[in-house]
């Protein structure tokens, strides 16, 4: 795979630092990327997304969903209950995880909900008013009223 050097970037641009730190996350071969739990991402609606997480064997108080700098981190942590029991074939993971996913901008959790194994997180593209599209009139050539200059009157020097 190919590496590459985004150094120029940093150079010749502000803001957009995050764009490369992500190219390079993507990028990186070293990286084993996690499969437990397995999850989904779902668009709910033009601006509305959900992310499943199969989390079966945890209960609430072993989730936690937090968001931090436009990562939302989702881990758990199962207590040893099963330290006197004897297993014959164990196939149920229960084993503590972390995931996290990167939020883009105006991108926000709006809700989780823990019911039969799986966690569902809504999220929400919020755009703000500023950001949104708007259309500006056109005005005829003759419905154009006057522009008035500012002027300011003053005194001839000399």
């Amino acid at each position: 795979m190919r590496h590459f050097d985004f150094a120029p970037l940093y150079r010749a641009t502000v803001g957009f630092d995050q764009i490369a730190d992500m190219m390079d996350r993507v990028l990186a071969s070293d990286v084993a990327q996690p499969s437990y739990p397995p999850y989904n991402i779902e668009k709910t609606a033009d601006d509305a997304y959900r992310i499943s997480i199969a989390v079966a064997g945890f209960s609430d108080a072993d989730l936690s969903v937090e968001l931090k700098e436009h990562q939302l981190v989702v881990a758990a942590r199962k207590a040893d209950e099963d330290a006197g029991k004897t297993f014959l074939h164990r196939g149920i993971a229960t084993r503590a995880f972390e995931r996290r996913f990167t939020l883009a901008d105006h991108v926000r959790v709006t809700g989780a909900v823990h019911e039969n194994g799986m966690l569902h997180i809504d999220l929400k593209r919020e755009i703000p008013e500023a950001l949104k599209p708007r259309r500006i009139e056109i005005a005829r050539g003759t419905d154009v009223p006057a522009i008035e200059k500012d002027v300011v009157d003053a005194d001839t020097v000399n």
